[in-house]
């Protein structure tokens, strides 16, 4: 969404056009470096203290481009995937630090809200824009710890004189103007903390106005997104994944006991859930519930499984690929042949090994899940270990036993080849990715390929792959009744 009022008339351009964007009417260079350097500090701000999830939003948008095309500010998603912050640069000097802190928590949370209130039906309705600037800047306000709107300070271009602007809409003065529609009506009005207490209340509120004071269309999507196909300039596919994967690292930040992921979180969950059963059922996917002490039992997929699922299909990714038959090869190369690679099909088949640690305490149906997850998952050949000092490869349904010490460095040498095992020989297959069921007490490791490793970590376990250098996608496994 936009930030503030209606921009100049700017030229029909694409999306993708960086160049195009920052060429219309640039800016001189010294403003441009003095927004920048704005926006930088913001953001560090974000990361620091102020916001979790706006902090991770801009590292989704790769490009952050300043242009005289827009007046104020816009995060954009277009569609072939991409999320742009487009910024006024003089609009950003004229607020300052603090103006633009607040301008970009506000652009974050339009594009977070437009992910969970996503019917059409609702963005349609000027009265729900007005409830969303209006609660959107209340928390701005309460978060950034302002009593005001920020103001724009700039030079009158004609006469030379100061002149100063609040940016944005007021959520008191709306209130103070619903209060009056509602006395005027004979009705009732809510104080203003009852008013601003969730985003369903301040929109169901302000539809019991006779007039309510819908702002002015926010026109500068309209005009960028005029080649995009969608009417706001905000691909829905885009934004739905990109504010799923902020949300989701937020979760995992506040499941970590990050205090600030975890009060922001709260909040944003406190204000949103109920509001429609699209948004329940998005909160329920998340497993956001743990942050409320909840345990939603009627849910088909854990949070940790949804984690599990993602990060397995970015790692299975489509796609080709030569390999090198090691037997077949050194078959060859005993008969004086060159070396040869070959294709297993029209694409490879993915190999992913999943490891489970019989020394610790995995739940019997976390292993059942994860085999009903690989079998039906296409292409994919999977390969079953346990372990504790030794390692034992086994199929579902087998009886595992174990015991001893926990050694990770042994399936490492294992999957990579190096460790023949009695009975099953040394393995020879090209890994995508390897699941590590534990609690993570053994010496940590240092696989050589740390991308294709994913550790799931029982309750009470010791999560250091996170914290291992480099860091190895790790997640706690907090299991419910099923």
């Amino acid at each position: 969404m936009a930030y503030g009022e209606r921009g100049p008339k700017a030229p029909v351009v694409s999306l993708t056009d960086r160049r195009a964007l920052e060429a219309w009417r640039p800016a001189d260079d010294e403003v441009i470096a003095r927004a920048r350097k704005l926006k930088e500090e913001a953001l560090l701000d974000f990361g620091m203290e102020l916001s979790v999830i706006a902090s991770w939003l801009y590292t989704k948008c790769h490009h952050h481009i300043p242009t005289t095309a827009i007046d104020t500010a816009a995060v954009m998603a277009s569609g072939d995937g991409t999320c742009l912050l487009l910024y006024n640069p003089q609009f950003f000097c004229d607020l300052g630090l603090d103006g633009v802190k607040f301008v970009l928590f506000h652009e974050a949370r339009h594009l977070i809200q437009r992910h969970l209130f996503a019917e059409s039906e609702l963005r349609a309705d000027p009265v729900f824009t007005l409830a969303a600037e209006v609660t959107i800047n209340h928390v701005a306000m309460a978060r950034l710890g302002r009593s005001t709107l920020p103001i724009r300070r700039r030079v009158d271009p004609d006469d030379g004189t100061l002149v100063e602007d609040p940016t944005g809409i007021d959520p008191r003065a709306i209130h103070r103007a619903y209060v009056q529609d509602l006395t005027d009506q004979g009705l009732t009005a809510m104080s203003y903390d009852d008013f601003v207490d969730t985003d369903a209340t301040v929109y169901a509120e302000l539809k019991r106005m006779k007039n309510p004071p819908v702002p002015p269309p926010l026109c500068v999507h309209v005009i960028l997104g005029n080649g995009t196909g969608h009417e706001d300039g905000m691909d829905g596919e885009t934004v739905g994944r990109v504010a799923s994967e902020v949300l989701r690292s937020v979760l995992l930040a506040a499941r970590r006991g990050e205090r600030l992921a975890r009060q922001e979180l709260l909040d944003l969950l406190a204000r949103t859930d109920g509001a429609t059963d699209r948004t329940s059922k998005l909160w329920g996917d998340l497993g956001a519930g743990f942050l409320r002490g909840e345990t939603q039992r009627t849910r088909r997929v854990e949070w940790w499984q949804q984690w599990l699922v993602d990060v397995l299909a970015s790692k299975l990714r489509e796609g080709e690929r030569l390999v090198y038959p090691k037997k077949r090869g050194a078959l060859l190369a005993a008969l004086g042949h060159d070396p040869m690679l070959a294709r297993r099909g029209l694409e490879r088949t993915k190999v992913v090994v999943i490891a489970y640690d019989t020394s610790g305490s995995m739940p019997d149906h976390v292993v059942n899940w994860l085999t009903e997850l690989v079998g039906k998952a296409d292409g994919v050949e999977t390969h079953w270990l346990s372990f504790d000092g030794t390692v034992m490869p086994f199929k579902p349904g087998e009886r595992v036993l174990g015991g001893g010490g926990t050694n990770f460095q042994n399936v490492a040498d294992y999957v990579e080849g190096r460790l023949a095992i009695e009975g099953s020989g040394r393995f020879d297959e090209s890994v995508d990715a390897v699941v590590m069921l534990t609690d993570g007490y053994a010496p940590p490791i240092t696989p050589a390929d740390p991308d294709k490793w994913i550790w799931l970590i029982t309750q009470g376990g010791d999560d250091w792959p996170e914290r291992h250098h480099p860091p190895m996608d790790c997640h706690r496994v907090v299991t419910g009744d099923h």
